[in-house]
């Protein structure tokens, strides 16, 4: 070798051994970072163990049930977020174990897949919203936000309810059962409630998605909860995070009717510190449930803590590939480092300085995590040569020196306490394998969040320093559930053969008194059988011939009157340990669930032909002395007549109330549907609780009734003319 190229070596070890003591500093101060957090939680949850958990048990979901249900608000944007928002809105109406929630979901009017998807969702499920952003995306995911925010006070005002809290999502998040019960029962005290969030995991040997698991798993499980107990301010994840009304009134107010940042990319961040400056309650919540069915999407491998895997959370997918990775926490970093440090500035608080610096820190950390892992390899090369070739040559080692000795001990020591945080944190949830696999994908997460930062700068340089940043979103994927498309009723029952295309399009062509499948009806082109068969198909349920009059006395008394009249059933039997109800329409998931809730025994529900419900309902549930004349005539003609082609023309005219309120446009199915969850039949009847709620006038209510009234006496001329 020549003596120049010595020389470079040499010199290139010795800035080697400088490099290494100026990383070595930083990683102490870093350590020691970690370490202040990490005494405080174990110092933090000591003091509870020892305290609060030994003067009373620790609360469960009994507890979440002891408030009634308040309405609540989901937001959800979605860009180019195909094939995602309907398995979310049919996993939701199917485990949610909550009634009193509207869903709205912002599109594009550029994204006519994805409002397409949106509308069939929409059809499929009565409180699911489209909304529509007034300019073309993608623009900003707080910019799709704020018209969200607007429909949902347009709802409010419709509705004439207040939502107690808003609850943002993504549209790739699978939802804890017990989450917005959770919500519930904090509201209205809390202002932002934060619930953790578990990646789902992917294959063992995929360390770039699986460095999610890792850093979600120390920094919910530990971080956040040390965070809010010394400073009380929480930064929203921007999934799983709920926002009491208070707190979305005081957005509008200071935003001049904006509420979230439209030029930032981390705008659930930024809303987080603006809530805590303005003084309200902010919470990190990390609740358990006991029920194993309450929280079906817990990880189940050995070695996993039983309270720490039943925690109401989000679970959801991350990105797998390194770009999309790079791609997603360059933007989180955009948004956290550079424009946090531009817009939001640093606190008066000392102590919410130290952690805006732990948010804003990796932009030193990283790379010189980085390159901790290269010179840890460049020094392992020179101990392997060294050692294996005798031959070659032979310099003063690097790691010399008392100062750098120390730093190295104890940097090791601060190493091995991080080492068993991340592991302890993830074995927690995910098992003793992950937790194991966490230990070395740290390195490669140094990788990942290196190149991050390296994205994060250039985008912020090449802007300018302009806070206009597009939306750089990532790619969404969801567990697939089988969810067919709702089919018009018209096309179901040209389907079955029922009806003619051509006669199908005939009454389409003309002026409609009813909906489609009773106009059908009263023009005698179909028969309520048929209808019932169809509207079955339509909402993928069985349908059932029913005599209201026949049903046992057992089957009655299992379903209470408030039920029976607030959702218009009727319970057909008792099979086992599941009540069989009837229904003139489809009934949704959602209510199902709320009736079993309530029953404590599962529901389902059969389709039947038309009026035989409403005729039920008034024989078995409504005292006779408070129907009219007309109704109690018919009542006594369908339960003595014989003639089943008669009972059939007198069913059909048969209605209830709030269909026929639903039917003449007076309130749309999304309100009815809403104000149907407060309403108590015991308590006054029908018309007169959507007059009080401000839903309808009393003028409008008085021509609902009369339309009714029209339609009963319309069947007594019926049977009269037959009689004749």
């Amino acid at each position: 070798m020549s003596y120049w190229m010595v020389d470079v070596l040499v010199y290139g070890l010795y800035g080697l051994k400088w490099l290494a003591l100026g990383v070595a500093w930083i990683l102490l101060v870093l350590g020691i970072d970690d370490l202040f957090i990490d005494i405080t939680y174990w110092s933090r949850r000591a003091k509870r163990r020892l305290g609060v958990y030994r003067r009373m048990s620790r609360a469960d979901e009994t507890r979440l049930y002891e408030k009634d249900e308040q309405p609540l608000a989901v937001m959800v944007p979605a860009w180019q977020e195909t094939g995602v928002i309907g398995e979310m809105a049919a996993l939701l109406a199917t485990t949610m174990d909550y009634e009193n929630y509207q869903i709205f979901v912002g599109t594009y009017p550029n994204d006519p897949q994805t409002q397409a998807e949106v509308d069939a969702v929409c059809q499929q499920y009565g409180n699911v919203h489209k909304v529509v952003c007034a300019r073309p995306g993608p623009t900003s995911k707080a910019d799709c936000l704020n018209n969200v925010i607007n429909a949902i006070q347009a709802f409010e005002e419709a509705a004439a309810i207040q939502f107690a809290g808003v609850v943002l999502h993504d549209a790739e998040d699978v939802i804890s059962p017990m989450e917005l019960r959770l919500f519930n029962y904090l509201l209205p005290s809390k202002d932002l409630i934060q619930v953790p969030v578990y990646p789902f995991p992917t294959r063992l040997c995929n360390f770039t998605a699986g460095h999610y698991i890792d850093e979600f798993s120390e920094y919910h499980g530990k971080d956040v909860v040390v965070r809010e107990a010394l400073v009380g301010q929480v930064p929203s994840a921007g999934v799983g995070t709920c926002f009491s009304h208070r707190s979305i009134t005081i957005l509008l107010r200071e935003g001049d009717g904006i509420a979230f940042d439209t030029w930032s990319l981390t705008e659930d961040y930024d809303i987080g510190y603006r809530l805590s400056n303005a003084g309200l309650n902010c919470v990190f919540v990390r609740y358990s449930v006991r029920n194993p069915e309450l929280s079906p999407f817990r990880e189940t491998r050995r070695g996993i803590s039983s309270q720490a895997s039943s925690v109401i959370c989000v679970r959801e997918h991350f990105p797998v590939t390194l770009r999309a990775v790079v791609r997603q926490k360059a933007r989180w970093i955009t948004g956290i480092v550079f424009q946090g440090t531009q817009n939001l500035g640093w606190s008066r608080h000392w102590a919410l300085n130290y952690f805006l610096w732990r948010d804003r820190r990796g932009l030193i950390a990283y790379p010189v995590g980085l390159l901790a892992n290269v010179l840890f390899l460049v020094l392992l090369t020179l101990w392997l040569v060294s050692r294996y070739r005798p031959d070659a040559w032979h310099f003063a080692p690097i790691l010399e020196g008392a100062v750098l000795q120390w730093l190295l001990m104890l940097n090791g020591i601060l190493l091995a306490n991080r080492l068993f945080h991340r592991f302890y944190f993830v074995a927690i949830y995910y098992g003793f394998i992950q937790g194991l696999l966490a230990l070395p994908r740290m390195m490669w997460s140094n990788v990942i969040n290196f190149l991050a930062n390296v994205r994060a700068f250039k985008i912020f340089l090449t802007q300018g320093g302009d806070r206009r940043l597009p939306w750089d979103k990532t790619t969404h994927e969801f567990p697939v559930l089988e969810q067919a498309r709702r089919q018009p009723i018209g096309a179901v029952l040209v389907q079955m053969g029922a009806i003619s295309t051509a006669e199908l399009d005939a009454v389409l062509e003309e002026p409609r008194r009813h909906r489609l499948g009773r106009e059908l009806l009263a023009r005698g082109l179909i028969n309520s059988t048929q209808l019932a068969q169809a509207l079955a198909q339509q909402a993928q349920m069985q349908w059932a011939t029913l005599d209201p009059f026949k049903l046992a006395r057992s089957a009655i008394d299992a379903l209470p009157r408030t039920l029976a009249l607030r959702y218009s059933v009727l319970p057909i039997a008792k099979e086992r340990d599941t009540l069989v109800i009837a229904s003139e329409s489809a009934i949704s998931r959602i209510a199902l669930g709320a009736m079993g809730r309530q029953l404590k025994c599962p529901v389902v529900c059969r389709i039947v032909p038309q009026g035989r419900v409403t005729i039920g309902l008034r024989f078995w549930y409504i005292d006779r002395n408070t129907l009219n004349g007309e109704s109690r005539d018919v009542l006594d003609y369908l339960r003595h007549s014989t003639d089943e082609a008669e009972r059939e023309a007198v069913y059909r005219h048969q209605i209830l109330l709030g269909d026929l309120i639903q039917e003449l446009g007076l309130i749309s199915a999304t309100v009815f549907g809403q104000a149907l969850i407060d309403f108590r039949p015991t308590e006054q009847s029908l018309g007169d609780y959507l007059i009080d709620r401000g839903l309808i006038s009393h003028e409008l209510l008085a021509h609902a009734l009369k339309t009714q009234r029209a339609e009963q006496q319309a069947a007594l001329r019926a049977v009269r003319e037959h009689h004749s």
